[in-house]
């Protein structure tokens, strides 16, 4: 665990955004699915309140810093990682690589008609990828297997669930094993951004770790989901360093 850093006792990867998409792109090699989450420092904070939730986390072959807070911590942990590498540009990067490739690709999530939107732009900025499947993520849980069995028949090999946290890592913990695709990434809100219905920040607030507050000029009722970050700051500070780094 050299190249992780234990955050509240979830262990985090400690690549950039072009080394994680080159370990995303090894998984293709591999006859079994591999997990990738990308968590912020709400999502690390609900994963220490949920044991359960944690295991779902630190169950995934790849777990990156999706958040400047993340990033942060492990400056202060002596374990720092380099930069943020969030869900939505790590996809990026990966569709960027298999675009033109034998490699196709399957959404699932957001309201319906948003995952076909997207689609839409995708092929306007990448017209040679291979997108075979689109499935809102609005379902029962009596429907699981339908779209397990949809998902597989489409013969994708890279899955992007956006059902947001921590409903995403749910359902792939619980239908992960039934899944033939090679790459099931939990990326939130990320198709949304794809579709055009959600705007993400500038890049000048992205680079500078200043997109939480962009969010919260745009939507200043999103106070009270931005007040897990100064606890989360708080509680790496009072219990970051009790969790012991390999």
């Amino acid at each position: 665990m050299k190249d992780k850093v234990n955050i509240l006792g979830v262990n985090v990867d400690m690549l950039n955004i072009q080394q994680s998409a080159d370990r995303i792109m090894q998984f293709f090699n591999e006859d079994k699915l591999h997990k990738v989450y990308t968590p912020n420092s709400e999502i690390i904070m609900a994963a220490y309140k949920d044991p359960e939730f944690k295991n779902m986390l630190n169950n995934a072959d790849l777990l990156t810093a999706d958040g400047i807070g993340v990033v942060y911590a492990s400056k202060f942990l002596k374990k720092p990682i380099a930069e943020r590498a969030a869900g939505y540009d790590i996809a990026c990067e990966v569709l960027k690589r298999i675009n033109g490739t034998s490699h196709s690709l399957f959404l699932f999530g957001g309201k319906p008609g948003v995952a076909e939107t997207a689609k839409e732009k995708l092929l306007e900025q990448y017209p040679d990828l291979k997108i075979v499947g689109c499935r809102n993520g609005y379902f029962k849980d009596e429907e699981d297997a339908d779209i397990v069995k949809e998902i597989n028949s489409s013969g994708a090999d890279l899955l992007f669930v956006c059902l947001g946290a921590p409903k995403q890592e749910k359902w792939l913990a619980k239908n992960g094993d039934f899944l033939g695709v090679r790459v099931a990434m939990g990326i939130g809100g990320s198709l949304d951004v794809f579709a055009g219905t959600a705007e993400r920040a500038p890049e000048f607030y992205c680079k500078h770790g200043l997109e939480w507050f962009y969010r919260l000029m745009k939507e200043p009722k999103r106070i009270g989901r931005q007040m897990a970050l100064p606890k989360f700051a708080a509680t790496v500070l009072v219990h970051g360093k009790k969790f012991k780094q390999d």
